[in-house]
């Protein structure tokens, strides 16, 4: 007779791992509507703690609020690493190192001072609202803008190469114009005085104080207008082909009767987007419901 012990212990890691991983239960989405809450509240909690009148007043409490988050965090931390087959995919996964580093914080603050601040990095956890709201639309919005910054990023590279160039020119020769004693000390600070006036920054802690320097100022502040544009209209061209070709495959779906897809997620290789009323996993092949 074989022991039921092991198919048991293999039912409750996948409950739990539907709860955790998926969002299309009433279980499943209140616990990430409850993470999500959490997470706003360690953000907040750190914000008060850097006001220091209030952080005078109450830091007993906030430090405390701020362990129970975090107590909390390494045990949900946990629970996802051992419901699925394969631990490392999810601690090697995007999220998964998402949610390492906005967990250990709290941690290192007790070796190294100030860290704690860094629990900021929890906001980045907030992305899973598009998910747990199924917002598809803004998902593919962001899938698409993800994609143009792709195709862009060789003209995007070249054209960022061409500005540094830019700027290295023009930070010579403002400090050959203008020199050390308008505040021009050296030619690093001269590009860095460059840059912030090709970006339309201006920070104004360094001007120029010549005639010459002043209208070459002129035609930088006023080619830095012009070159604002030019990623913009690369990104724009490419978000449009991109918009295009969604569309296109939208429309193939929709004539192939493609079901929807929902947030299940396989408990052997973490794949998500599958079909509505699938059964296996259609990246490994892996049953994605209890039996």
């Amino acid at each position: 007779m074989e022991n039921p012990l092991p198919e048991k212990n293999k039912r409750w890691k996948i409950k739990l791992h539907e709860i955790i991983y998926e969002a299309d239960t009433p279980a499943g989405k209140l616990f990430d509507v409850i993470l999500l809450v959490f997470i706003i509240a360690s953000i907040l909690l750190v914000m008060l703690e850097s006001v220091a009148s209030i952080d005078l007043k109450y830091h007993f409490w906030l430090n405390v609020g701020e362990w129970i988050v975090t107590v909390l965090f390494t045990i949900e931390y946990i629970a996802r690493v051992i419901t699925v087959k394969k631990p490392w995919k999810y601690i090697f996964s995007f999220y998964g190192i998402i949610d390492l580093l906005s967990t250990l914080p709290k941690y290192l603050s007790l070796i190294f001072a100030g860290t704690h601040a860094l629990v900021a990095l929890r906001a980045l956890r907030l992305l899973r609202v598009f998910r747990i709201l199924k917002l598809a639309r803004y998902l593919g919005a962001s899938n698409q803008l993800a994609t143009a910054l792709k195709a862009s990023r060789a003209k995007i590279s070249v054209f960022l190469f061409a500005v540094v160039i830019a700027a290295t020119i023009f930070g010579t020769i403002m400090y050959l114009v203008e020199g050390e004693k308008n505040g021009f000390d050296n030619i690093p600070k001269s590009i860095y005085w460059s840059i912030v006036t090709l970006t339309t920054v201006g920070f104004g802690d360094i001007a120029p104080q010549t005639p010459l320097g002043q209208f070459i100022a002129t035609i930088i502040m006023v080619l830095g207008y012009g070159i604002i544009a030019v990623p913009t209209g690369i990104v724009s061209a490419e978000y449009t082909r991109s918009t295009n070709n969604e569309e296109e495959q939208k429309q193939k779906k929709e004539q192939s009767n493609t079901v929807a897809l929902n947030t299940q997620s396989c408990q052997n290789c973490l794949a998500e987007n599958h079909k509505d009323k699938a059964e296996y996993c259609y990246n490994c092949g892996q049953p994605l419901h209890i039996k």
